[in-house]
C-alpha cells in the first residue's frame, strides 16, 4: 500500500512539473536553459563537502566550455574564409 502511494505522489510531482515547464505563463525556454547551463557551469549539482570534487568541476566544466566556444569560432572562421 506504501509503495502504491509513493508510486502516486511521485507521478503527481511528474505531472505538476510537465504542468510548469509548459505553461503559457511559466518560464520560457530561453530562461530555463539559461538557468541551467548556469547551474552546469557552476556545478550546483557537485558535493559541497568536498572542495576538491567541487572546484575540480567548476574548473573542468569552465575550462570545458572555454574550448567550445573557441572551437565554434574557429569553426565559423574557417568556413567564412574558405578553407
Amino acid at each position: 500500500m506504501a509503495e502504491r502511494r509513493d508510486d502516486e505522489t511521485e507521478s503527481r510531482r511528474i505531472l505538476e512539473r510537465v504542468e510548469q515547464e509548459t505553461a503559457p505563463g511559466g518560464a520560457s525556454f530561453a530562461v530555463r536553459a539559461a538557468k541551467d547551463a548556469r547551474d552546469r557551469v557552476t556545478a550546483a549539482d557537485a558535493d559541497r563537502a568536498d572542495p576538491i570534487e567541487y572546484w575540480g568541476t567548476r574548473i573542468g566544466r569552465t575550462l570545458g566550455f572555454i574550448i567550445a566556444i573557441g572551437l565554434l569560432v574557429w569553426l565559423v572562421y574557417a568556413a567564412t574564409r574558405g578553407g
